[in-house]
Order: C-alpha cells, then structure tokens, then sequence
C-alpha cells in the first residue's frame, strides 16, 4: 500500500526491502511528495523507503492530518479479451484489469477499476486523480516485467 501522496516517478534500484517484489507497486520507487504544502518535495531516501512506498506512516512530517486516504493498494485481475474472457499471450483484444483499493484506518475508503489495453498501449479510461493513475501505472509495469504478456 503505497502512501496516497506519492508520485511515483521511476524504479528505485537498491533499496533494502527484503522482498522488493512483494511492495505495492510491485517494487520500490522514487518520486515526489503531492501532499499540501509538500508539493514537488523529493524525499529523503529512507523516507521513500519506510513511508512513501509503504503508506500508513503516521510519523511522515508531510502527511496531512486531515486525509481521505492511508494508503493505496493494486491488484491485477486475469488478463481479459473484449469478450471479458481469460486470455493467454497470444489472444488478441488483450486487456488488464486493475483493482485498487484507497484505505483509510485500515478499511476500504474507495475502490475501483482500471483498466490497460496492451494491444493498443493505452488506457481506455484513466483514474481521474493523477496519483492514483500514476501509481496503477507503475504496478502495471512492475507486473508486465514478471508477466508472460507484452506490450
């Protein structure tokens, strides 16, 4: 669940996670805080690594009191084709299906889907807050290196 004031912006390499793999944008990133006040603001590395990538930091100097939201988690729904069928690699009309989940108090605040037409590269329908689309495609890009699919 990453920090919902996040931007991630590009693969952080040589981070000291134990599991890289198993963060919430399917590895760590470095970027820049959105949060009032903090806009723009580069964090400190051990912040990226313990709060930014993490979420839920009540103990982040930037983390406004009053908030909709803790923490983002992504999921990725079984590949689809334009019927709403389970593809392989090979099937055309590819489509990934993304779940996301804002929490707040460790509870589901907001949730929804996105989704990622491989064939044509693009999403169809974008999240309409700028963190969170940026997020959903850094999950999806940390998933399609793991992933038999292919852009």
């Amino acid at each position: 669940m990453a920090c919902p004031y996040f931007m991630p912006m590009e693969q952080l390499h040589g981070g000291t996670w134990p599991h890289p793999a198993r963060l919430p944008l399917g590895g760590g990133w470095s970027g820049h805080c959105t949060a009032p006040g903090h806009e723009g603001m580069v964090p400190a590395p051990e912040v990226l690594q313990e709060s930014c990538n993490l979420g839920y930091s009540r103990n982040c100097a930037c983390l406004p009191e009053t908030r909709a939201w803790d923490a983002v988690r992504f999921a990725v729904m079984a590949p689809r084709d334009g019927a709403g069928k389970s593809v392989g690699d090979t099937s055309p009309g590819r489509v990934v299906r993304l779940s996301y989940i804002c929490e707040r108090d460790h509870r589901p605040a907001a949730n929804g889907q996105l989704e990622f037409d491989v064939n044509g590269s693009r999403w169809p329908q974008p999240h309409s807050d700028a963190r969170i689309q940026k997020m959903a495609e850094c999950f999806l890009e940390s998933y399609l290196k793991k992933s038999p699919l292919s852009i």
